[in-house]
């Protein structure tokens, strides 16, 4: 069990309960778990620090991918969950949120036929392409090998699918604050937890039977003393939007792997991914290679040595955009050392996080894990537990 932060707990934090369960930070993540405990019936207050549509942590924007090339048992079962929750919340809220475009996999990733032996087994289609037939359904995108193409891949809303979530969590009895910075939590016992917020009107403290923690780049300054974390790296990431040359052009969503064994790609940070997004041109981006941060003080400015790398590659593989007319964008990774996520519960606290670029995507299902955490439905997968990292 986590410590207690300010000593023993006073009588009257151990007999009141202001709330079953609250959540602490209201992105992506922690707005699907108040919406999965809210369908559940249990009584959740979701906390954040930040007014509706703020650009401070992971969950903003109108594009993230949402691609289903996994090979990882675990992953791909999530995948097969969260396109129909997807498309639930869309059905429930009115609000779209999910595009199937496809994505076009290419470059020297050794696992694409792993994936397409796992995608092929788990029901979702996945086919290869030659580089020509690619570049004639896709002439905006230079390609160097053969294509693993997922048609049920696609574009989710960031900005729209947190709007949903909190949307719907509202409607099946969540409250939602917003302004509400968490200063502390404070483990009572094994069903107590206190919160101490910061609102503009002064400090309030909260206590409820679960605590669930969901607050992305500031989670070892939040939990970093009250349970054990694996390193969570935190990265201000700096893609581009680029402006496109022919508005007429199909545009699928796209990951692009380098090979380590060819100079011809020795400039390159890491693999690139990308996808276009309406009104803004095509998003491209290095995967987690951006300088390390204090979310509390980041500068928002783009990395001038990636930006220049940035725009080479849309200048040599791109040509279907301007690599002279673009818009920096900035956002936070928080990533793990092996980029498999932290979801899982020590006494009162349940933690999730460390999504390493890659878990808006599976954000319901999430959602639904930390949920049955709460109140011991079901188990988290071992992949994602503090345990396996000790």
């Amino acid at each position: 069990m986590g410590s207690t932060r300010c000593g023993l707990p006073a009588l009257s934090e151990l007999s009141r309960l202001d709330v079953d369960t609250v959540v602490i930070g209201g992105g992506a993540m922690g707005s699907a778990t108040a919406r999965a405990l809210a369908l559940k019936g249990v009584d959740v207050l979701l906390l954040e620090r930040f007014e509706p549509g703020h650009k401070n942590g992971a969950s903003h924007g109108a594009s993230r991918n949402f691609n289903v090339s996994y090979a990882d048992p675990t992953y791909v079962a999530m995948l097969r969950e969260a396109l129909p929750l997807w498309r639930g919340l869309e059905g429930e809220t009115g609000l779209p949120v999910l595009e199937l475009t496809g994505i076009a996999n290419h470059g020297n990733n050794p696992d694409f036929p792993l994936i397409h032996e796992a995608l092929s087994a788990a029901g979702i289609p996945s086919e290869a392409l030659s580089v020509a037939e690619a570049e004639r359904r896709w002439p905006g995108i230079r390609f160097d090998t053969t294509v693993l193409y997922t048609p049920e891949a696609g574009r989710l809303n960031a900005d729209a699918a947190v709007a949903a979530l909190q949307a719907s969590a509202v409607t099946h009895g969540a409250q939602v604050r917003h302004g509400a910075r968490v200063l502390s939590v404070r483990v009572l016992g094994d069903d107590r937890v206190s919160v101490l917020i910061e609102t503009p009107t002064g400090e309030e403290t909260i206590v409820a039977r679960r605590a669930v923690v969901t607050v992305g780049a500031w989670t070892q300054k939040l939990l970093g003393d009250v349970l054990e974390l694996p390193s969570l790296v935190v990265t201000q990431e700096q893609p581009a939007h680029f402006a496109v040359r022919d508005p007429d052009i199909v545009w699928p969503g796209f990951n692009h792997a380098p090979d380590p064994t060819s100079a011809d790609y020795d400039w390159w940070y890491t693999g690139i991914y990308g996808m276009f997004t309406p009104g803004e041109g095509v998003k491209a981006g290095w995967h987690g290679s951006g300088p390390l941060t204090d979310p509390d003080a980041r500068t928002w400015l783009p990395e001038p040595a990636q930006l220049a790398a940035l725009q080479r590659y849309a200048r040599e593989w791109l040509p279907g955009t301007d690599p002279d007319d673009f818009v920096p964008i900035s956002c936070t990774y928080t990533t793990t050392a092996d980029s498999n996520f932290v979801l899982d519960r020590v006494g009162p606290v349940v933690v999730g996080a460390g999504f390493s670029g890659h878990g808006f995507k599976f954000t319901p299902t999430v959602g639904r894990i930390l949920a049955d955490l709460v109140d011991d439905s079901a188990p988290a997968p071992a992949l994602f537990g503090l345990r396996s990292r000790r």
